[in-house]
Parts: C-alpha cells; sequence; structure tokens
C-alpha cells in the first residue's frame, strides 16, 4: 500500500529537518569535521590508481595531502575520469560509478563527472535533503501537496545520452535519485507534480513546447512556490507568460494543453485573467496564482541586481531563499537559517580549501581551510571528496559574509573567469559589486546586464591605439523604467569609478589609458528575456541557460543590442 501524501510530507520532513540538525551539529567543531571527511576519503580510495599514485595510504593529514596531490581543475583530471567513463574499474574511486553528472566545461565541451554510491550517501545527500529545511519549515505549504511547487529545475531525460561504458550521462537535475540510489525520499518539491510527466505529443528535443506544456498544466492548480536554482529561469517565467498569454487563455477556456485535449474548460477562470492582465498592463505570475509564497534560487550574483523587482512580479508576499552553493562536483555551502544570500559550509561532505581569489589558482597553491576565512574576503573553491575528487578546482569564487558562532557564512560570488585586456584581471564580483555601486549612486535601476571588452589594443611600444579606437568596456544593460540621456551618462561615470575602487588593476589600465571609459548599450525592455528563449529555442536545457557577466557571444551580444 503506498503512503498518503501527507504520510510523505511528514517522512520527508523529519529526514529533512535531521540532516539539516547533523550538519548544524559538524558545525560546532569544523576542524574536526573536515579532517573526518579527508580520512574518509584516504582510507576509502587509498588503493585506486589515483591513491597509490599519490600515496593516499603513508598520507596523515591535510599538510600531507597537499604535499602529495596538486590542485587541479577539470582538464588535469580529465584523463582519470574518461577512463572511469570508458569502464575502467579502480580509477578514482574504489566505489564504482552509476552515474556521471553533465556538467559544461569552460571550452563547451561536457564534463563527464563520475558519481558513486558512496558519494551520494556521505557528500552529496546530506547537504542536499538540508537544503530543503527552510522551505519545509517555513513555508510547508508549498511541499504539502505535490502540485503546490512548479519546478523549474526538475527536468528528467526522456532518453539519456551514456558514456563509452554505458552508464548514464545527464544533468544532476535528470537523474531520478529514488530509482539510482534507492532513496525514496529524494524526489524534490515538485517534482511529482501532475506536470513533471508530459503528454505523448510534447517533442522531447523541443524545449520551448516542454515549457509551455508545464506552465500551461501548473496554471490549473494554485502553486505555492517556484523552484529554479538557476535564476534565469525563473526571470523567464513572467515574459512567457506575456508572450504566450492568449495562447494559454484560450487553452484555459477551451480545456486544452496546446490545443490538445486537457482538462476541464473554464470560461470564467480565463475571463477573470484576462481582466486581472489588461487591468496591470501584462499578466504577472500573481495573478495567475494568487497565493504564491516562495522563490527558491541563487540570490546573489546578477540576479541580485533584478531579484527584489523580479519577486514583486510573483505577489507581495513573496520571499526568497538561496539554493546551495554547489555545482555538479559537489556541494559548497547550504543555507541553515533564513540569511538572503549564504549558507554554512557543507563540512562533512568532503574537504573544503579555499584560495584568495586575487591570486591564480596554482597546483601548488596555498589553501585555506574553513576556519582560517576572513568575513569579506573571496576565495577559489578546491574541493576532495570520496567520490573520486582530489583538490579539485571548482572555478567557482565564494564570499564571506560574516561569521556566526565561529563559522564563516559564504555565499557565491561568481565564476572565477577573469577578463583581463589590459591588466585590469577583472572578476565577476567585481563587475556585480560596481553595478550595485552605479545603482545606489544615481538611484537606477536595472532587469539584467552583461559586458565584453571593445577596440583594440595600443601597438606594442606606443601609447597610441589601434585603428578601432582603444579597449574598453561596453556595458548592455537593461534599465528598470526610462532612463534619460542625463542619467545614462551618470550610470556610466558611476559604473566606470566602481569598477576602479573594486580593482586596481582597472584603476591603473585606466590612469595609463590603456583602457578606455566604459561604454553603456540600454537594451529594450524585455531583452534578456529574449536572448534567454532564443537560447532555449536552439536546443540548450532551460536549467543549463545562465546569466552572463562577461558575454563572449558576439551572435548573443548583437541580438541584445538589436533588441
Amino acid at each position: 500500500m503506498s503512503d498518503t501524501a501527507e504520510e510523505l510530507f511528514a517522512a520527508y520532513r523529519q529526514r529533512v529537518l535531521a540532516e539539516r540538525d547533523g550538519l548544524r551539529k559538524a558545525l560546532g567543531d569544523v576542524r574536526a569535521a573536515q579532517d573526518g571527511a579527508l580520512r574518509h576519503l584516504l582510507d576509502a580510495n587509498a588503493d585506486t590508481e589515483f591513491g597509490r599514485r599519490h600515496g593516499f595510504a603513508r598520507l596523515r593529514g591535510v599538510d600531507d595531502f597537499r604535499a602529495a596531490v596538486p590542485i587541479a581543475d577539470y582538464e588535469a583530471l580529465g584523463p582519470w575520469m574518461e577512463a572511469a567513463a570508458a569502464g575502467r574499474p579502480n580509477v578514482l574511486s574504489a566505489d564504482p560509478p552509476v552515474v556521471f553528472f553533465k556538467s559544461s566545461g569552460s571550452t563547451g565541451d561536457s564534463k563527464r563527472i563520475p558519481v558513486t554510491r558512496e558519494f551520494m550517501r556521505n557528500c552529496f545527500f546530506p547537504p542536499y535533503y538540508a537544503a530543503w529545511a527552510n522551505i519545509v519549515e517555513h513555508h510547508p505549504e508549498a511541499v504539502r501537496r505535490p502540485d503546490a511547487t512548479l519546478n523549474l529545475k526538475h527536468d528528467p531525460a526522456p532518453a539519456p545520452a551514456a558514456t563509452r561504458s554505458g552508464h548514464p550521462h545527464l544533468g544532476a537535475s535528470q537523474v531520478d535519485f529514488g530509482r539510482a540510489f534507492g532513496e525514496r525520499l529524494s524526489a524534490e518539491p515538485g517534482s511529482r507534480a501532475p506536470w513533471s510527466t508530459l503528454p505523448s505529443f510534447v517533442d522531447p528535443a523541443d524545449h520551448l513546447q516542454r515549457c509551455y506544456v508545464r506552465l500551461r498544466a501548473a496554471m490549473a492548480h494554485d502553486v505555492r512556490c517556484v523552484i529554479g536554482i538557476n535564476p534565469a529561469v525563473v526571470a523567464a517565467l513572467p515574459h512567457q507568460l506575456a508572450q504566450w498569454w492568449p495562447r494559454l487563455v484560450k487553452d484555459v477556456h477551451d480545456g486544452t494543453v496546446d490545443g490538445h485535449p486537457g482538462p476541464e474548460p473554464d470560461p470564467g477562470r480565463a475571463r477573470l485573467l484576462d481582466r486581472l492582465a489588461e487591468r496591470a498592463g501584462a499578466p504577472l505570475p500573481a495573478h495567475v496564482w494568487p497565493r504564491m509564497e516562495l522563490l527558491f534560487c541563487w540570490t546573489t550574483g546578477l540576479a541580485s541586481l533584478y531579484l527584489p523587482r523580479l519577486r514583486e512580479a510573483f505577489g507581495p508576499r513573496v520571499s526568497a531563499l538561496p539554493a546551495p552553493a554547489a555545482a555538479s562536483e559537489g556541494f559548497v555551502a547550504v543555507a541553515l537559517d533564513r540569511h538572503p544570500t549564504a549558507g554554512s559550509p557543507a563540512v562533512t561532505g568532503g574537504l573544503l580549501e579555499f584560495v584568495d581569489a586575487d591570486d591564480d589558482l596554482l597546483p601548488d597553491s596555498d589553501t585555506l581551510l574553513c576556519d582560517e576565512l576572513t568575513p569579506g574576503g573571496e576565495y577559489h573553491v578546491v574541493l576532495s571528496h570520496v567520490g573520486g575528487l582530489y583538490r579539485y578546482a571548482l572555478g567557482d569564487v565564494v564570499r564571506v559574509v560574516d561569521r556566526t558562532e565561529g563559522v564563516p557564512r559564504l555565499e557565491y560570488a561568481g565564476r572565477r573567469t577573469l577578463s583581463d585586456a589590459a591588466g585590469e584581471r577583472l572578476r565577476e564580483g567585481h563587475v556585480v559589486s560596481a553595478l550595485h555601486a552605479a545603482t545606489r549612486a544615481t538611484g537606477l535601476e536595472i532587469r539584467n546586464a552583461t559586458c565584453r571588452v571593445t577596440g583594440t589594443p595600443a601597438r606594442p611600444g606606443t601609447p597610441e591605439p589601434g585603428a578601432d579606437g582603444p579597449q574598453r568596456y561596453a556595458f548592455a544593460v537593461e534599465p528598470f523604467g526610462r532612463w534619460s540621456p542625463e542619467e545614462t551618462e551618470a550610470f556610466t561615470r558611476a559604473l566606470d569609478g566602481a569598477l576602479g575602487a573594486r580593482s586596481e588593476g582597472y584603476r591603473a589600465a585606466r590612469v595609463g589609458a590603456r583602457l578606455g571609459a566604459p561604454g553603456l548599450h540600454r537594451v529594450a525592455p524585455g531583452g534578456f528575456a529574449s536572448e534567454w528563449q532564443d537560447r532555449v529555442a536552439r536546443g540548450t536545457r532551460p536549467a543549463q541557460v545562465k546569466d552572463r557577466v562577461f558575454q563572449n557571444d558576439d551572435a548573443a551580444w548583437h541580438r541584445l543590442l538589436d533588441a
């Protein structure tokens, strides 16, 4: 006999809160938790190819581990991962991989991250369950019913790709953890909703049609929460409502789904929705789901600029809670309270090391441990865990927001990508912080932004720029409301000053005329959402279409300017 929805909720609540309490307890002695995680991975994998190569059996602590194993990115660890993906046993972990998580590499190639049962049990599931604790505790109506959450992250693969050894190769959001790892309670909020299985007429490769059908189905239910993890997916929802509104309202009126037979016709609701949208000037999620409570996604980075206004579109009583600082390779931090941006380090899941974000990340870089971090500091993340990643450069930068009971709280501060055309060494965090400073200085608001270097560098040995003018940063900014030319100039000046205040390299490049004054292009309303939609239409899964601080795609840049 299957459990009732209320029994499932009770069991889920118990598991989620227990995992949160377990992490809280471990934070009482961070160094002991980290030493235990390191000891576990060394003992478990001492007899693997990697373990024998690096003398795991002889290592006695963090200092030995640092000396024996260099910091490595995916390119360096890639041959080991490829060997595991090809089916060779005992390469990185004694426990064989069950699936391989798919993650986009810096070159655009798809990574193959080995995922073992031991990793899931010790490193993944504890922070994964704990991440939902704030929803369960403070917004229980969002998880009590299967249809109470619209989970835009949940994206099961109809026909997953496979490695050469036949193991599934797919995104973490596409894995059925219950089936693959025997975790009965692992289904995320919203993943059992009626729209989690799409009708047979939906083309699995047509991501926009999948988005439309899920949205249409969710319109017939009392949705209280939207989960996106990637905030760009959440930001796209109001745009999709506006773009598809006549089609959606007709489906509601006729009782159809994309023109196919569906639920009962509801002409009264269709008329009400149209009236609400007409009064507001545009349809909003708040019109469709008036009892919405919560958005769950990353709240830092570029999203920190547009999330306040985005939240308004979902309703006056809507809160936003931060998703974990995590990647396909593992968890870094999880919010164990209702801090709006930061979480506590996931100290039981593996060894976390950190390198000052202003320094280059090298194989022999000196690292800090969790309890050695300084509030206000920004750091590269280096991750090791029993699943077979050892001193892996995650590619993310985190910021230490504060300390609570002596333990640092971390927020995501961007990818470690550097933009360095003229020695300015700009990081994503510099740009986002400077945009915030410019909005504060001018009172202006923006919906989204991106930038790139334009122009031609000076010829070697001369201060003169090339024929196209000096190199400079061009910003594409979508204003909230109308900006006058004078306001646009004031914003650009404030942004220039804020970049110089945050990056010594940028300030020196401006003083030395290696960089010209930045330029600013105002993007038309909805331009970034249209660009998001275009990338999805071209075949990228919605969960993978993310905000870009540095825009290196020429076609995408010109589409934004043309908008």
